[in-house]
């Protein structure tokens, strides 16, 4: 029987002091995220593409008597190396480390085919859901090396682990992603205090889970604020030597 991660009880004080920064952190998922770490002691750095969301949240912790967020407005589709060099010299000026990041950001794109998919809509997935992802970690790393110990989440989905009709290029670059996180896992094994995971949400009351499925019914899934366990789990230093691992946040 695996390990009941997602059932995890975060002690109240589990990520005082550590600085984590969260990607998507304006709604859903990376929005449930930030609030909770922010609750359980964290400094959140707050990134995504919408200064207005990213505004909201940083509101809502501070109103919540959390510490002081950062906040990153950044278009991953669009973003340049100097911006995310930028990214990197701001928290190490300001922080020192990054105990934390948490890479929930990402495009559903088209559901079709992948013999009628668009090639600039492919691109514009991959460079999104994988390539963005990829130079968040290659240069925030030194950061993560910098703390005491580091983890690393990115987030998959059960079409990017065995193939779905029609789920085109978000079900590849999610495939992409699980073998980024295998990679990395890998290389950092023995030589580094930095921890590097797969979370898969499934159906969550999202609106990327809305677009992807018009009929279903809200109500009938979780919300992102339930599904916080696996989350803290990973985040906190209880799981300090689990590394290069797919897990799922609502297991069946």
């Amino acid at each position: 029987m695996p390990a009941q991660h997602h059932l995890y009880q975060a002690p109240a004080h589990l990520l005082q002091d550590k600085v984590i920064l969260v990607t998507g952190a304006g709604d859903g998922i990376g929005r449930a995220a930030a609030l909770s770490y922010a609750r359980l002691g964290a400094t959140i750095v707050l990134l995504g593409r919408s200064v207005e969301k990213l505004e909201k949240v940083y509101d809502q912790i501070e109103q919540e008597g959390g510490k002081q967020p950062a906040l990153i407005p950044l278009n991953l589709e669009t973003a340049s190396t100097v911006e995310y060099s930028q990214i990197v010299q701001s928290i190490e000026q300001e922080f020192g480390r990054l105990d934390g990041l948490l890479l929930n950001a990402a495009i559903l794109g088209d559901l079709r085919p992948l013999e009628y998919y668009p090639l600039d809509l492919f691109s514009k997935v991959m460079q999104v859901n994988v390539n963005a992802q990829f130079l968040l970690i290659r240069t925030l790393m030194p950061l993560l090396r910098a703390a005491e110990t580091g983890s690393v989440i990115l987030t998959t989905s059960s079409v990017g682990r065995v193939g779905r009709a029609n789920w085109g290029a978000y079900a590849v670059s999610k495939f992409a992603v699980e073998g980024m996180m295998q990679t990395l896992a890998d290389e950092l094994k023995n030589t580094s205090k930095v921890r590097v995971n797969c979370i898969n949400p499934g159906a969550t009351r999202t609106n990327m889970r809305a677009n992807a499925y018009p009929a279903e019914d809200p109500g009938s899934l979780k919300s992102p604020e339930d599904i916080m366990g696996l989350y803290h789990f990973l985040m906190g230093n209880d799981s300090a030597e689990v590394s290069g691992q797919s897990l799922d946040a609502q297991p069946k």
